[in-house]
C-alpha cells in the first residue's frame, strides 16, 4: 500500500437511521412493544467518512442523496465533522436512503438492520467517471457494498490504475452468486479487504475460524473482524491477531464502520499496519459504548487514549 497522503476518499452510502430499542427481536408475525426511538445520521459510507475525519484525517465523501429533509440533515452533520461534501450528488427524483434498525437491549446491543437504499442505488459508474480526478488524487479509496457493485468496480479500476490503494469493506455480504464471483475477480484491484465472519463465509465459501484467514479468500491483504473476539489479519504475508478490547456494549450498529474508517485513516496517515489495526480495534470498541451510528463514533484523542491504555505495561 505505497501511496500515503493523509487523505481518505470514501465512496458509499448515506442513510437516515430510524432506531427502535426493544427487549427482544420480534419473531415472524409477532409485534413487540419497543422503548426508546430516535433518528441518527448513518449509512456505511457516511459513517466511515465521519470515523476517518474524527480520527484526524482529511476525508471526502462521494455519495448520492435525495433533495429532502433527510439529505439536509445529513449534509449539515457531515460538514460539522469536516467531511468534504463537494462531490456529493443530490437527485430530485428519489428519496435519501433510510435504515430501520432494531436494537436488542437484552442482548448486549445486538441489532438488525433493513435498508431502503433510495438515492444510494442510483450512484452510477458515470458519477464515478465524473469524479475521476478526486479518485486518482486520493491517499486511500475506501468503499463498501451499499451502493451498486458496478459503481464499486468502476471506482476500484480508476484508483488502481492511478496507484491509489483501494480498501474494500465487503459489507453487506452479497447474496447473489454472480456478485460474489465478480467480487472475487476484483481481487487484483483491492489492496485491503475487510470482512466480518458472515462476509468472509460468503466470499470464501467456507466458515472462517478465529486463527487464520481462509486460503480460499483470494485477496492479498485481508482483515477478518470477529466481534467480541477481536480480529485477525493477513498483511504482506504475515498473520496477525488483534485481541478485542472489552467494553460494555450499548449499541453495536456502527462498530464495524468505526473500525473500517479508522483503519483507512490510520494507514493514510502513514501508521504501520499493526498500529493502525490497534487503533481501529479501539475505535470499534468505543463505538459500541454509545447509542446511534455517527453519534457513537469516537475522536482520535479517545482512540489514542484507549489504545495507549491497552498497550501500557
Amino acid at each position: 500500500m505505497p501511496q500515503s497522503t493523509n487523505t481518505v476518499l470514501v465512496i458509499g452510502s448515506a442513510n437516515m437511521d430510524l432506531v427502535v430499542h426493544t427487549p427482544a427481536f420480534p419473531a415472524p408475525g409477532q409485534t413487540v412493544i419497543g422503548s426508546a426511538f430516535a433518528t441518527f445520521e448513518g449509512g456505511k459510507g457516511a459513517n466511515q467518512a465521519v470515523a476517518s475525519a474524527r480520527y484526524g484525517t482529511d476525508t471526502s465523501l462521494v455519495a448520492a442523496f435525495g433533495a429532502d429533509d433527510h439529505a439536509a440533515r445529513l449534509l449539515a452533520s457531515l460538514a460539522a465533522d469536516h467531511v468534504d461534501t463537494a462531490a456529493i450528488i443530490q437527485r430530485d427524483s428519489v428519496p435519501t436512503g433510510i435504515a430501520v434498525i432494531t436494537v436488542n437491549d437484552e442482548s448486549e446491543g445486538e441489532n438488525t438492520i433493513v435498508v431502503a437504499p433510495g438515492a444510494n442505488a442510483t450512484l452510477s459508474p458515470d458519477d464515478i467517471e465524473a469524479r475521476a480526478d478526486r479518485i486518482t488524487s486520493a491517499g486511500i479509496l475506501l468503499m463498501q457494498l451499499e451502493v451498486p457493485l458496478p459503481t464499486v468496480c468502476a471506482a476500484a479500476r480508476l484508483a488502481h490504475g492511478a496507484g491509489v490503494p483501494v480498501v474494500l469493506n465487503a459489507a453487506p455480504a452479497p447474496a447473489d452468486p454472480n456478485e460474489i464471483a465478480i467480487l472475487n475477480n476484483m481481487a487484483d484491484l483491492i489492496d485491503l479487504l475487510i470482512v466480518n465472519e458472515t462476509e468472509c463465509e460468503a466470499l470464501a465459501g467456507i466458515t472462517a475460524d478465529d486463527t487464520v484467514i481462509p486460503d480460499s479468500l483470494d485477496f492479498e491483504d485481508i482483515v477478518l473482524t470477529l466481534g467480541s473476539r477481536g480480529s485477525i489479519a493477513r498483511w504482506q504475508g504475515v498473520n496477525l491477531a488483534q485481541p478485542a478490547i472489552l467494553v460494555t456494549p450499548v449499541d453495536t450498529t456502527a462498530a464495524g464502520d468505526a473500525f473500517c474508517g479508522v483503519l483507512a485513516a490510520a494507514l493514510a496517515s502513514g501508521s504501520p499496519f499493526p498500529e493502525a489495526l490497534s487503533h481501529a480495534s479501539a475505535a470499534g470498541a468505543l463505538a459500541c459504548t454509545r447509542p446511534g451510528a455517527q453519534p457513537s463514533l469516537p475522536t482520535g484523542t479517545d482512540i489514542l487514549q484507549l489504545a495507549g491504555r491497552r498497550q501500557a505495561p
